[in-house]
């Protein structure tokens, strides 16, 4: 099953019986909007604060993903999932509501992929039959944890990047119908430097193309394989360094070929400065989006590489730089 270094390989390719994306009002002015199984029309979801609301739309994507899969929730095992709010609480409060025994995981905004590599490999070594995996943020919870309160006005620079309002959950079994994990390859936390929370895709950059080179050398392919290669919210800026890099180190992955999820959730008329970022951006962009032109054909083979950045509020007060990490599942039809 290990690959090379870094890489898993799932001989018996797990499958995704059903998926579901919940965005909010911004998230329906989107391009992608037809993309998502519910949108509401209120960030606050009837509840007296945003990280409560944000738990709402994990619990909303979960229990739509259990039922457009035709299983009893009883029937699924382990729930994984993640996002970015202080001791991951939405999803564990959403663990408390569903009952499903819980694997909670934080790695920042590629919780979503690495969520999904671990429920992949829970499936191939017979570890469980069904596993839920799922992953979340919230525009106005993140501004108030990591940067500043929305309600405080605060000047953004053009490199800062707009949180995701919403939630992608994943019902992933040994068999079924519906797209295949084929392969994970498991990224290192990577540091350049960088410690602006103004920035994130420059800092995530370097660690995207660490985890792609590291897939393509460890499975001993290069991209002609795919037919989308998509980090996870790299933005504008990130995305262009990404690009630059890769080409450097003689990885050239065509323009048309190299998505992110970042700058494909939004119109480019949206005040989103960089693009979009959280959790929640790779997790509804690829169970909404991706997966559903993969069930109508339009794609066959696809490598997520959903990127994250490990600080905290706490770590940047102290003038630590900004680790980072990124995650890479490849899914196939």
């Amino acid at each position: 099953m290990i690959k090379g270094h870094q890489s898993w390989i799932f001989n018996s390719k797990p499958v995704i019986i059903s998926s579901a994306a919940v965005g909010g009002p911004f998230e329906a002015k989107g391009p992608l909007a037809e993309d998502f199984d519910i949108l509401h029309e209120d960030i606050w979801l009837g509840q007296d604060s945003f990280e409560k609301a944000e738990k709402v739309f994990l619990e909303h994507a979960c229990e739509r993903a259990i039922k457009k899969s035709g299983i009893k929730k009883e029937d699924i095992q382990f729930f994984i999932s993640g996002d970015l709010i202080n001791q991951i609480v939405p999803s564990s409060f959403t663990a408390r509501t569903l009952g499903i025994s819980y694997l909670g995981i934080f790695g920042a905004c590629s919780s979503s992929m690495e969520g999904l590599a671990l429920a992949s490999l829970m499936v191939e070594s017979k570890s469980a039959n069904y596993v839920l995996v799922a992953a979340s943020s919230h525009n106005a919870g993140s501004e108030k944890q990591f940067r500043y309160p929305t309600e405080y006005g605060g000047q953004k620079p053009p490199t800062a990047q707009w949180t995701v309002t919403g939630a992608g959950a994943a019902v992933v079994a040994e068999e079924g119908i519906g797209p295949k994990v084929t392969s994970a390859t498991i990224g290192r936390v990577i540091d350049m430097g960088v410690s602006d929370p103004f920035n994130m895709g420059a800092a995530m950059a370097p660690a995207a193309v660490d985890t792609i080179e590291a897939h393509f050398r460890d499975l001993n392919i290069d991209p002609s394989y795919y037919d989308i290669i998509a980090t996870g919210d790299l933005g504008k800026v990130g995305h262009e360094i990404a690009s630059t890099l890769l080409n450097k180190h003689g990885l050239k992955i065509p323009q048309n070929k190299f998505k992110d999820c970042g700058l494909l959730i939004y119109n480019k008329d949206q005040p989103v400065f960089s693009g979009a970022s959280g959790c929640g951006c790779s997790a509804t962009v690829t169970y909404g989006h991706f997966l559903n032109r993969m069930r109508k054909g339009e794609l066959k083979r696809i490598l997520i590489v959903a990127t994250g950045a490990l600080m905290s509020p706490m770590s940047y007060q102290q003038k630590e730089t900004i680790p980072c990490i990124a995650h890479a599942v490849s899914i196939e039809i």
